[in-house]
């Protein structure tokens, strides 16, 4: 004890304080404590989920499905905002920018790590900026060909274009979607050359194909779906890793093309900014999960052709950095960036 001036200073030892740091928390760490009851009070108020395309896509309907449930787990809303623009990357900056505190979360696709590959102008990056929450699931492309069309396997289609190399070309809805990096992987995984005819969306490059205008496309399961059952297209393989539960018949790129590996399907999940606390990223992981294991949400999601695939935030942020390397080095072979 010391005095200073007329007031008594009592000093103590540093394990002293440190054992009244801990008192009313039950002799948990102060620090710990204070997560605990975030993550126990989280969330006080509505969560936006920003979805960087337009209203009516397949990765707005994956969030407006996940986050209806979540709002009734989270017992506060959960309101989807469409920010469309610059291929993503408008809704993607914004998100980035906004306050690291678990209020805000952007529903992502492949986009999401190939966006700035092709855009030098974008400035954030999907492992620096930010952090995963939850993956959601995966919806596989079916590489389809016209009914008019003389080929019928893969094994013919890549013979065929290595006999005239670029005179097979695919349709894609724009660099960097899914369906584009389906066929540059496949072109580069087999030596082959193919020649991208670029649309606006699915919907046009669909009219082409079934046109017979297009040799090729890599097409989402449930747009292909309608056209293959009622034989205006012919499936040739599926770009997922195993066979569709939609088309069991359908061989993998893998199997048909004896391409080990080959892998390409479209994911999406939810991602936050950086910093934003454990306590907020484990309370809304948590409630992605619950989700995806109510049958009503998993049938909801199947109608898009998802393969619902929960992961978990740790999990998610290893998909997006394996993502990341992948498309990486695929962009960078076809001269389209890959920095």
């Amino acid at each position: 004890m010391a005095r200073h001036g007329n007031q008594t200073i009592r000093r103590y030892p540093l394990a002293a304080i440190a054992a009244m740091a801990m008192l009313g928390t039950g002799g948990m760490p102060a620090g710990a404590a204070m997560a605990a009851d975030a993550a126990a009070t989280f969330p006080e108020k509505s969560i936006r989920v920003i979805v960087p395309f337009s209203a009516g896509g397949v990765v707005d309907s994956v969030a407006r499905i996940t986050a209806e449930y979540m709002a009734n787990d989270l017992h506060q809303p959960v309101i989807v905002e469409n920010r469309a623009g610059a291929g993503g990357a408008i809704g993607t900056d914004y998100v980035a920018k906004a306050p690291a505190d678990g209020y805000t979360l952007l529903a992502v696709s492949p986009s999401h790590v190939v966006g700035p590959m092709l855009n030098a102008a974008v400035k954030w990056n999907a492992e620096r900026d930010f952090r995963a929450v939850a993956g959601i699931g995966d919806i596989p492309n079916l590489i389809v060909v016209p009914a008019a069309s003389p080929l019928r396997d893969l094994p013919s289609l890549l013979a065929a274009a290595r006999t005239a190399p670029g005179s097979l070309t695919y349709a894609s809805p724009g660099l960097g979607t899914s369906n584009h990096l389906s066929a540059e992987l496949l072109a580069q995984s087999a030596g082959v050359t193919l020649t991208n005819v670029p649309y606006k969306g699915q919907p046009e490059a669909l009219t082409d194909l079934l046109g017979n205008r297009i040799s090729m496309m890599a097409l989402t399961v449930a747009i292909a779906r309608p056209q293959v059952q009622s034989g205006k297209l012919v499936a040739l393989a599926t770009t997922a890793a195993r066979r569709s539960a939609t088309f069991p018949s359908v061989p993998t790129v893998a199997e048909s093309a004896q391409l080990p590996g080959f892998e390409v399907s479209a994911w999406f999940g939810l991602v936050a900014p950086r910093k934003t606390p454990d306590a907020a990223v484990l309370r809304l992981q948590q409630s992605v999960t619950k989700a995806l294991a109510d049958p009503a949400v998993v049938k909801r999601l199947a109608e898009l052709g998802m393969d619902v695939a929960p992961l978990s935030a740790q999990q998610f942020d290893a998909r997006i950095a394996a993502e990341t390397r992948k498309w990486s080095g695929v962009l960078r072979n076809a001269g389209m960036g890959g920095s």
